[in-house]
């Protein structure tokens, strides 16, 4: 983890004071529970899989949608921790689908269920195909799952959300942010909590990942230079969820305390770091054209080519928080968890009004982006959504 924390430009890990402090209770829980993973195989969920797994629990099951991502979920494990006493298995399943159901329907019976599946890139909304599926994985999948682990008389139901659900100004933000509205609907039935943190470094998909990829591919480095982010290492991001669904009370928010430990840092400066780790020095270019041309020859002379630009896309936020003036907050149970009351505040004919709205849509097979987009903006008062009419994947 040293490595990533250089790079993301901290001394030191996040929560080990607050995971010290309850390793005794921790190990004492999970060993004598049962877990369901879902979305186990992303980078997040990878990471909460392995907390648990290293604490015994009695059974740990990981369902994902992605079958090369599990089996080198399960390598990882077997090279890392070998063996547990209990049932570990995973399930390379469609969360939506009828052989989830019937997996379900089997067994289903798990004392804390965790949800980190999730549509997670704002790049996700540039068309409103791809924008409804979203809407079916972070919220309606999560309504499907709750609405199971309540039945089957789970204890708990963990789901991630994300910093861009505190006043949200993209899709996936406001996505999670109304995925929080049916979790404090469904917090009646079945005891529920949630994580909101910040960019987990080298995670599946994210820029940094991709820095990964170019120095692979001999490509130059792309990154934007007015972008400040917070970050958190992989096995933080396991951490902080499993700190939340085994010691969170029921509707509570975790996140993760600003302080000197976590500062933000954007990503042209996490390049500069990356690039030097692997002992060459940036080369500042001035267009993709010249950047691409000059990852043919700058390599062997001990440079690579980046393009830092300015961010000019739909979705961007100028900065992170994780909580809104309006929640109440706890900050001192924790040394570096703090956590967001809440009341079971939500407008039941809103949701209900969101759930018919989008089934309809649906079963029409005809929608546009417009339509889901005035549908947040009435879910959402003050929803901060500003299209540019420019996306990621129009630019290298």
């Amino acid at each position: 983890m040293s490595s990533i924390l250089n790079l993301i430009g901290r001394e030191c890990e996040l929560f080990s004071n607050d995971i010290l402090a309850n390793e005794m209770k921790l190990k004492e829980i999970v060993s004598n529970a049962t877990f369901l993973v879902l979305g186990g195989a992303g980078s997040i969920g990878q990471a909460v899989t392995k907390e648990i797994f290293k604490r015994n629990p009695n059974k740990l099951h990981v369902v994902d949608i992605s079958e090369n991502n599990m089996v080198e979920l399960v390598r990882d494990i077997r090279s890392s921790f070998g063996y547990i006493n209990g049932d570990f298995q995973t399930f390379a399943l469609d969360i939506g689908s009828i052989e989830y159901d019937a997996f379900i329907k089997a067994d289903g019976k798990y004392d804390y269920v965790l949800n980190l599946s999730a549509l997670k890139h704002v790049r996700s909304e540039k068309d409103p195909y791809t924008l409804m599926r979203m809407i079916d994985v972070n919220i309606f999948n999560t309504e499907k799952t709750m609405k199971q682990s309540a039945e089957n008389g789970s204890k708990k139901y963990f789901c991630v959300s994300t910093d861009k659900a505190a006043n949200p100004v993209n899709m996936m933000g406001a996505s999670k942010r109304i995925m929080e509205m049916f979790l404090m609907r469904r917090s009646a039935d079945i005891a529920i909590s949630t994580a909101r943190f910040a960019n987990v470094a080298f995670s599946d998909g994210s820029l940094l990942h991709g820095f990964n990829q170019r120095i692979q591919k001999r490509q130059p480095i792309v990154a934007p230079k007015d972008i400040k982010r917070y970050f958190v290492t992989p096995q933080e991001s396991g951490e902080l969820c499993l700190m939340s669904c085994i010691f969170g009370d029921n509707r509570d928010i975790f996140f993760p305390k600003l302080s000197e430990a976590l500062h933000l840092i954007t990503f042209a400066d996490i390049a500069v770091k990356y690039l030097e780790n692997l002992g060459y020095e940036p080369y500042l270019c001035d267009s993709e054209d010249e950047a691409r041309e000059l990852a043919n020859s700058l390599p062997e002379q001990g440079k690579w080519p980046c393009l830092f630009t300015d961010s000019d896309t739909t979705g961007e936020k100028d900065f992170e928080e994780f909580f809104t003036e309006n929640e109440v907050l706890d900050m001192e149970r924790f040394d570096n968890l703090g956590v967001i009351k809440n009341e079971a505040i939500f407008v039941p004919e809103l949701v209900n009004e969101f759930e018919e709205t989008i089934l309809k849509l649906k079963q029409d097979q005809a929608w546009t982006k417009g339509e889901i987009v005035e549908l947040f903006f009435k879910m959402i008062p003050g929803f901060g959504h500003k299209e540019t009419g420019k996306y990621l994947d129009s630019k290298m």
